[in-house]
């Protein structure tokens, strides 16, 4: 099991939003200690966040 305060994306790296098949590029990051997982800011959509969970690797 990994250690959830680890962020699985870095700054600059390119990755696909789970819903809608976007591709977009992390901003920056935000572990959020009160909820136990990393949130994200993409170009795309830069005055909202996505969960790690909704976000993932591109293919």
């Amino acid at each position: 099991m990994r250690d959830k305060s680890v962020k699985i994306f870095s700054n600059g790296k390119t990755v696909t939003i789970r819903v809608s098949n976007e591709l977009v590029t992390i901003l920056k990051s935000h572990y959020a200690k009160n909820m136990k997982r990393y949130s994200y800011t993409v170009t795309k959509y830069p005055s909202i966040f996505v969960f790690e969970e909704e976000v993932m690797k591109q293919e």
